[in-house]
């Protein structure tokens, strides 16, 4: 499975409030990032369907360290 990138546009403040949350939760600000998107998609796919493809929701990708 290929690992993507993807930068965003993000304020300063909320990407703060963003990584205390994260750090709150034990997790780096990526992980945590991954963890709403993950959330998102499941819940999206709880109400209107399956989104095809090979990842579920539910699988913690990670990339692997080199």
């Amino acid at each position: 499975m290929a690992i993507k990138s993807l930068s965003i546009r993000i304020e300063e403040e909320m990407l703060g409030k963003l990584g205390f949350v994260a750090n709150y939760e034990g997790r780096s600000l990526n992980s945590h990032i991954l963890v709403l998107i993950r959330e998102s998609i499941k819940r999206h796919e709880e109400q209107y369907g399956i989104i095809s493809g090979d990842v579920s929701p539910d699988t913690n990708v990670k990339p692997s360290r080199k």
